[in-house]
């Protein structure tokens, strides 16, 4: 099943609201450079029930101040948005042994899939974005835009963990994005809001989509079995 993480939930409204469409993830944003977090140190982690992943996304690249972070929130993931430094990876996960890491890489050019191929043995996870975290103000996510997907499908051929897609994703789009890019999960903000709010009607209609093209790729995968197994 494609696993589908809604991302910059702001009340315990729009929680109930994913919940009730099949989210499997909640994405909760602390304080990015480019404007504040949606929400302050992920409040609303303690009221997202035990199935449903809790992830905080996070700028922070110092270990010490990632591991606080979580402490205070107590969410079950961490999603890193950031480049961080060398071993500093190994430190949070001593630090926090039951916390799933989750990597993003902000896919540019061909050397983003050797850097996505590299992470993907530190963390639990790489997340895929459009992000530009060289600009003097760093974009770490929510730019509503697409990037290469030639690329994404790449490393996630490549990668040594599982891969998530975000970057512009919407209902209209979906589809295509999971036909050719194969990713693990699928992880959306921007594209199921409207003025800045969760929309039902868009995020139902992503999750439509996403039920759809598993249902065809189940079809297709039962004809291509019997076609295997039909005597000669």
């Amino acid at each position: 099943m494609q696993r589908v993480k809604v991302c910059c939930i702001g009340s315990s409204e729009e929680a109930a609201l994913a919940i009730r469409c099949g989210a499997s993830a909640f994405g909760l944003v602390s304080e990015m450079p480019s404007g504040p977090g949606v929400i302050s140190e992920a409040e609303i982690a303690a009221r997202i029930p035990p199935p449903i992943a809790s992830v905080l996304l996070t700028s922070r690249t110092d270990p010490a101040e990632v591991i606080a972070q979580q402490r205070r929130c107590g969410v079950n993931a961490l999603q890193l948005c950031d480049r961080l430094p060398r071993g500093a990876h190994q430190t949070i996960r001593r630090a926090l042994p039951g916390v799933s890491l989750i990597q993003v890489v902000h896919v540019k050019d061909a050397a983003s899939v050797e850097e996505a191929q590299t992470l993907s043995r530190e963390v639990d996870a790489i997340l895929l974005d459009s992000g530009n975290p060289s600009l003097r103000v760093k974009e770490l996510g929510g730019t509503g835009r697409t990037h290469d997907w030639s690329l994404s499908a790449e490393i996630v051929k490549r990668s040594h963990a599982p891969v998530f897609l975000a970057g512009g994703l919407n209902p209209e789009n979906v589809r295509r994005a999971i036909v050719q890019v194969q990713p693990f999960g699928l992880d959306i903000c921007t594209g199921v809001r409207t003025a800045g709010a969760l929309d039902e009607a868009r995020l139902g209609a992503f999750m439509e989509a996403v039920g759809r093209c598993q249902s065809l790729g189940r079809r297709n995968s039962g004809r291509a079995s019997m076609t295997r197994t039909r005597p000669a």
